[in-house]
């Protein structure tokens, strides 16, 4: 068997297991209400959680932005691609979650990959989730420092490995929102042994910055933690609904990250048009509180409105609203089934979840209506007892 032939032999096994991925083509701007090979779909995929993504005044201001700032950065962002707009919207996210200064990278992943090899290396100690981001389990791999993965949110394990821990440098990691379940980290917790222990404490708050906290500040404003030690993470494409990301925290923090972060110094920075776009989108999210009304009504109902006896509706007060199904052709069935009825919902499979814990990943927005969320309660209801 060829180098090909073998690629084949993996794909099938994919297949056979039920986990190959599939892309599917939307024709239109990112909305609730989609169209999709010629038919209308309502769709709970996206983390476009208030609406934002095909807002007309964002649309307006990324266009604006195009046209002042142009099509491209050209350069790094040491070099020449860093542009007013840019510096003008790192002071206003940094303004916005009560930080010093922040630091604009292409994506979330990136940043991630940049921030956690330069704060830890070969000797130093990260200790982190189960159940996190795989940008922060890639990250930790990539600094070399020695890994501690902690069971799921338990913080009594975390406090006994930082106790028996003898590495100078130590880094707490954790997501705020995890992605796949819709639980919030423990902050507060998290943020006392920081302390005790003398470490670094990074939050990844890509499911939380818009969403939570007042005016949409993000989880550790929600959970009233401040510090040196704390360094935040937020993404620009989920509520923000935009593209990018950003880390905020103390001025040295930043100049340090700025200095030795490798996915930000050996990388075209991003078109200053986003910039733009997204100053635009800090204003929607701080005015936004009409909208997180919004949505947390549409959770409510969801939550109360789901009666599963087969299914388990995970725990979650966030946007993110797991329905664990258990093997993945099952997990399919149901997705394909509700396809069928013009509403589509991802089935999340392994190894993004673990072995026998495939569920239907709903995700709701802003953008949605009452009368959408009642039809997939009363489809999923509906479905659980005749498919």
């Amino acid at each position: 068997m060829n180098r090909l032939e073998h690629l084949r032999a993996k794909l099938d096994k994919l297949d056979s297991g039920f986990s190959r991925r599939v892309r599917r083509d939307i024709e239109g701007p990112c909305s609730p209400h989609v169209t999709l090979d010629g038919r209308a779909f309502t769709a709970f995929c996206s983390n476009d959680y208030l609406g934002l993504a095909g807002a007309p005044q964002l649309a307006g201001a990324l266009a604006e932005g195009a046209r002042r700032w142009g099509a491209g950065a050209g350069a790094s962002h040491l070099v020449s691609g860093h542009y007013a707009v840019q510096h003008a919207l790192e002071e206003r996210l940094a303004a916005f979650v009560g930080r010093e200064r922040a630091l604009v990278f292409s994506s979330g992943f990136m940043a991630n990959m940049g921030i956690i090899p330069a704060l830890a290396g070969r000797g130093d100690a990260i200790f982190a989730d189960r159940l996190n981001h795989a940008s922060l389990i890639d990250a930790m791999l990539l600094s070399r420092a020695d890994a501690h993965r902690i069971p799921h949110l338990d913080t009594a394990a975390l406090e006994r490995q930082l106790a028996a821990s003898t590495a100078e440098t130590k880094l707490i990691v954790s997501d705020s929102v995890f992605s796949m379940d819709g639980d919030v980290a423990p902050l507060r917790e998290l943020m006392v042994l920081a302390e005790r222990f003398d470490t670094w404490l990074l939050v990844d708050d890509a499911h939380g910055f818009g969403v939570l906290g007042p005016q949409g500040r993000g989880a550790a404003a929600e959970a009233g933690i401040d510090g040196w030690r704390l360094i935040q993470m937020g993404t620009l494409s989920k509520a923000a609904g935009v593209s990018g990301a950003f880390v905020a925290g103390d001025a040295t923090v930043i100049e340090w990250l700025m200095q030795k972060a490798r996915t930000y110094i050996f990388t075209t920075g991003s078109p200053p048009a986003l910039a733009q776009a997204l100053l635009a989108s800090i204003e929607l999210i701080e005015a936004g509180d009409g909208c997180r009304a919004h949505l947390a009504a549409l959770i409510e109902r969801l939550t109360k409105g789901l009666a599963q006896k087969r299914w388990k509706l995970l725990p979650s007060r966030t946007p993110i609203q797991p329905l664990v199904v258990g093997g993945n052709a099952a997990a399919l069935a149901l997705g394909a089934a509700l396809m069928e009825e013009g509403l589509w919902v991802p089935a999340i499979r392994p190894p993004t979840v673990p072995a026998g814990s495939a569920r239907l990943r709903i995700t709701l927005s802003a953008a949605h209506t009452l009368a959408d969320v009642e039809r997939l309660i009363e489809a999923i209801n509906r479905l659980e007892k005749t498919l």
